[in-house]
């Protein structure tokens, strides 16, 4: 009988058979894991199956390849948040990002730890591109976790460390002002933040950072079925160009 105990955030909620649910949660030290839960669909349980929320999970199975039932119990609730467009777009995209890309049963600590911290940052964030900035890095590590790392360290043309001011859409590697005269338009504008902390980034390079992970999750991650996840990200671009306008 496998089984696993831990506190581990919804990533994503189906519906199965007249009752059910199927849940995809993430979990410290056992990665992504998927369990069925009984009555899930339940007037009790609904609230508690809501994507971005802590839960105490647990799951149990005759064998590793099964998929066990699952029980949870609410650690912390993110459903007030949902009630508002713009931080219900941001948990939506976070989530369905993650249960998408990342295998199942493969631990991924620091893609846990940043999960969270990103959705706390939705719940107390000042300013929507506070918490904004916060997504880019994390879709930034995601990518770099799935093996799709950027290299913003030196310049992809001259092995320079200073003066990295673009990114290249091919490579992914940082180039630097100087290496760049002349086809800067060709380039993604390199955000500070991104290379340096910075608890208050300005919105135009929140954005510039959303537009170079948006272009790399796109072309390196989310092709095929996972294709229309790019529309979830469309709609939150939006709303948060509208929220900041």
């Amino acid at each position: 009988m496998a089984s696993l105990s831990a506190e581990a955030i919804v990533c994503a909620v189906r519906a199965h058979g007249e009752h059910g649910a199927i849940l995809r949660a993430l979990t410290r030290e056992a990665g992504l894991v998927a369990g069925y839960v009984r009555g899930g669909r339940s007037r009790r349980l609904r609230p508690i199956l809501m994507p971005g929320n802590a839960v105490a999970f647990e799951l149990r199975a005759r064998t590793e390849e099964q998929l066990g039932g699952a029980t949870v119990e609410l650690l912390t609730s993110r459903a007030p948040l949902l009630a508002e467009p713009l931080p219900a777009a941001a948990i939506d995209w976070a989530t369905s990002l993650t249960a998408a890309t990342l295998p199942e049963g493969q631990p991924y600590p620091a893609l846990y730890d940043a999960l969270g911290g990103l959705l706390d940052a939705v719940a107390v964030a000042a300013a929507a591109r506070q918490w904004a900035a916060a997504l880019a890095r994390y879709e930034l590590l995601l990518l770099a976790e799935l093996g799709f790392g950027l290299n913003l360290d030196e310049c992809v043309a001259t092995g320079a460390s200073d003066g990295l001011a673009f990114v290249s859409p091919k490579t992914g590697g940082a180039v630097s002002a100087a290496a760049a005269q002349g086809y800067e338009t060709r380039l993604f504008r390199l955000p500070p933040f991104l290379r340096a902390p910075d608890p208050d980034p300005s919105l135009a390079d929140v954005l510039d950072a959303l537009a170079i992970t948006g272009h790399f999750l796109g072309r390196d991650l989310l092709d095929g079925r996972n294709r229309d996840l790019l529309a979830v990200r469309e709609r939150l671009t939006v709303r948060l160009n509208r929220a900041v306008a």
